[in-house]
Formats: C-alpha cells, structure tokens, sequence
C-alpha cells in the first residue's frame, strides 16, 4: 500500500490546498477589508492551480472573483480613507452619496418633527431647510439629522422644514450601521466626525449665552 506524502504532488497542487485554507479563513473573518485580502489571495491561488491543472470551471469562476473582490476592496479602502479625510478636515459627507437616495421636497413641507423617532440623516444639494426651534438655516452641502444616530433615545430634538424648495439626500442610519460592520474604522472616523460635529454645536450655544449674558448686563446698567 503507497502512502500519501506531499513530496508526491505536483508542485502546482500545493496553490491548490493554499486556495482551500484561505477560502477556510474566510469563513471565520468578520470585517471586510481582511477579508477581501483574504479572498483575492485564495482567488489567485485557485487561478495558478486551474491554469496548470487544466480545470476550466475553477479557472473561470475564480477570474470573475478575483476583480470583483479586487474593486470591492478599493471601494473600502477609499471609503475609509474620505471618512479619515473629512472627520479631519471640512466635515463633508459626500463620501456618503453613493449610499444615499434623492428626494424632494416643496417649501412648508416638514422632513422631520421634534420628538420623532430618528432613522435617517439627511445631505442637503439644493434649496434651504431650517430647524424650526432655533431658526438655525440649513443651506445646500450641510449634512442634517445624524447626531440622533448617537442618541439613546433616537428622537430628534428639533422640527426640520423646508424654507425653500430643494433636494436631499437620505442615508438610513441601518445603512450607516452596514458599513460599520463592514469596515469597523469607518466607525471609528464617523465617530470623529460627529464629535466634530457635536463640539461645534455646544460652541454655538456657548458663544450665544455669553451674548445673552452680556446684553443682560448691559441692559441693566
């Protein structure tokens, strides 16, 4: 009886049972990123195997995965990479637009009430919205509405309406959820980002309670 030893095989049956543990591992990954590095080596492998063992489907199959997990791996990758580049510099959104669906709205329409259960932000392209308890106006090219993503109670603190005709974008926050568990230093950034966010708005309100303040003063003397 011949035993099996791996100095029998020949040399490309080895890419082969590389394909197999990296296909393997893939199973056990859970962020994306890793995991289509992960994918792009077992489709190489499988590649070098089917070329020199003459196996057609596996040759075919694994050409169509390999630029498939290829593109997908570039578009995380530069996804992240806007995110890292808005939470440190202008705090744009339009890394978000792919992920968003267009809807128009007539002025004296209301996107959202205050006290409403929040599952959505918003990208402003056209027209003018304001929130309703601050009169604070919201121009095209502003991102509204994702503060109440971090929220406990995910209720939106102010009544948004449009001033003027125009168009959003909208991002459901389960979206936003879903590149998170893809790529957990999206998260990461988009935590940043909102931070940012959040700052500004205690700035604001801080700047207007010292002018406050400071009428008072003056109209007492």
């Amino acid at each position: 009886m011949d035993w099996f030893t791996p100095f029998d095989l020949d040399w490309y049956m080895y890419f082969a049972y590389a394909a197999v543990a990296f296909s393997v591992v893939t199973s056990y990954m859970r962020t994306m990123i890793p995991l289509r590095i992960v994918s792009i080596l077992c489709n190489s492998c499988f590649i070098i195997y089917a070329v020199f063992s003459h196996v057609h489907p596996t040759l075919f199959l694994n050409l169509i995965l390999l630029p498939l997990n290829a593109y997908r791996l570039h578009e995380m990758i530069q996804l992240t990479r806007k995110v890292e580049a808005a939470a440190s510099g202008d705090r744009s959104f339009d890394w978000l637009k792919p992920f968003m669906a267009r809807k128009k709205f007539r002025a004296g329409e209301v996107l959202f009430n205050k006290g409403d259960e929040a599952d959505a932000l918003f990208y402003t392209i056209s027209g003018s919205f304001r929130l309703r308890e601050t009169g604070i106006t919201i121009p095209a090219g502003q991102v509204v509405g994702e503060l109440a993503l971090l929220a406990p109670d995910k209720r939106r603190t102010q009544t948004l309406e449009c001033a003027e005709d125009g168009e959003v974008m909208v991002a459901t926050y389960q979206q936003v959820r879903q590149i998170y568990y893809q790529n957990p230093e999206f998260g990461f950034h988009f935590l940043e980002l909102t931070s940012a966010r959040l700052f500004q708005n205690i700035a604001r309100l801080e700047g207007e309670l010292a002018a406050c303040k400071a009428g008072g003063k003056a109209a007492a003397k």
